[in-house]
């Protein structure tokens, strides 16, 4: 491959990118910003790793196994295909909500839609709160 032609994006989802303790989603749900709608609820919190990382939540409410893991594997390849276009430095938890026949794509213009207008929320409340420190008192 020319090193001047582009690389081109690798769609992995590596172990890295995953939420996978306890402690990890614990500190998402206290310290985050949450925002859905009707396909998703995403919680999300800053990170100093500079990616993304995802953790996915389904409900007994969703039915049996077969149908739960079949949402936990529609989100994780919705996050897969997506990664790129999400805004770095965040844990993001995601929750599916009750609808018919869920399909991927919607899954994937939720989780792009919800992820920038949290990430600007953080952003913004991080902005105010630096403002904040640096006023005299």
């Amino acid at each position: 491959m020319n090193p001047a032609e582009p690389q081109p994006r690798r769609y992995r989802l590596p172990r890295k990118a995953r939420l996978r303790k306890t402690d990890e989603f614990q500190q998402v749900y206290k310290g985050g910003q949450r925002a859905g709608d009707g396909h998703l609820l995403v919680f999300a919190a800053p990170n100093t790793l500079g990616w993304t990382r995802v953790g996915v939540s389904v409900s007994r409410k969703h039915g049996k196994a077969v149908r739960r893991n079949r949402l936990k594997r529609l989100l994780r390849e919705a996050f897969r295909l997506s990664q790129h276009e999400l805004p770095s430095g965040l844990d993001l938890i995601l929750i599916p909500r009750q609808c018919e026949q869920p399909r991927l794509i919607d899954y994937q213009r939720s989780l792009k839609r919800l992820a920038w207008r949290l990430a600007r929320r953080i952003r913004r409340r991080q902005a105010a709160s630096a403002q904040n420190s640096t006023e005299p008192s």
